[in-house]
């Protein structure tokens, strides 16, 4: 269970570091989703291969039309986060896309008739004023926190509760068969979206990019995958939740320490609580059965 454990804390890892590593990268960031997402589908291909394990083409024709939508909200909030990532600091990006478990608890009882747990609004309302401390608003530094990363970033989180609804939607598919066509899906959308945008542009492309956009793809997606759900199938439910958050905490560090981008007294509050927020509504969930935990980044 330790290899397991460590596995899983090495996908989070990857996942934490996605936005150092765009900052490094020339090529428009859709052009990276489209590659991320078509490298890491090649790749998690491979590992079936080498560990014997075929597709259920009955159970991804029962439930594709639902596997098919959670792609595309996939491939969008790649698309999103990592423009986030260059219109605003890595840490702002990343915990904008970590409000995505708050606003699952605000659309659960409409989409999926879902009951609200009371002690959940306290979670809603301690990270919407995490927002609120991020944003700069208060302090007066939200030129710093740039308003179009904050959209993008909470265009990911909207794109992520998208992501959790359609996969609830699905049953007794195992996270192979899922990946696989949500990659291939979001691979897809996203290349057709790639095209209309930077058709007639001009496109630099590096040795650095190519190489860090190859890592991205097999290492960042398609074997991270392998751990991440590896360990949500095989660790406790409050150790998977409580381990899955060390991600925002990683891309903080990053942003700070590596890129050198600042970090306020009100941006550093409103870090903190909208990572216990998400935590503790993980928790809460977790208490009362299963939430189903989907990947990130």
């Amino acid at each position: 269970m330790a290899a397991v454990r460590l596995k899983y804390l090495f996908a989070i890892f990857l996942y934490g570091t996605i936005g150092f590593f765009l900052r490094y990268v020339t090529v428009p960031t859709e052009i990276v989703v489209f590659f991320r997402a078509f490298i890491g589908f090649l790749t998690l291909l491979v590992i079936m291969r080498i560990r014997h394990v075929q597709l259920n083409r009955q159970g991804i024709k029962e439930h594709f039309k639902y596997l098919v939508l959670s792609g595309i909200c996939l491939g969008f909030n790649w698309v999103f986060l990592f423009a986030a990532y260059m219109h605003t600091t890595v840490a702002i990006a990343s915990l904008c896309n970590y409000m995505a478990p708050i606003i699952v608890i605000i659309v659960a009882p409409f989409l999926l008739s879902e009951s609200i747990n009371i002690r959940k609004i306290g979670c809603v309302i301690v990270a919407l004023t995490g927002m609120v401390f991020l944003s700069g608003i208060l302090s007066g530094t939200e030129q710093h926190a740039n308003p179009v990363g904050i959209a993008l970033g909470l265009g990911a989180a909207c794109c992520f509760v998208g992501l959790v609804i359609f996969n609830r939607k699905v049953k007794g598919v195992s996270f192979y068969d899922r990946s696989v066509v949500q990659l291939a899906t979001s691979a897809v959308i996203v290349l057709i979206y790639a095209v209309a945008v930077n058709l007639g542009k001009e496109i630099h492309v590096d040795l650095r990019s190519v190489l860090i956009i190859l890592m991205l793809g097999i290492l960042h997606t398609g074997i991270a995958y392998c751990y991440y759900f590896d360990g949500m199938a095989r660790l406790p439910l409050t150790t998977y939740a409580v381990l899955g958050y060390f991600e925002p905490v990683v891309s903080v560090l990053c942003s700070v320490f590596l890129l050198h981008e600042k970090m306020t007294l009100g941006g550093l509050c409103g870090t903190v609580m909208i990572i216990m927020a998400a935590l503790m509504s993980e928790l809460l969930t977790n208490a009362q059965g299963p939430f189903a935990g989907e990947e990130a980044v």
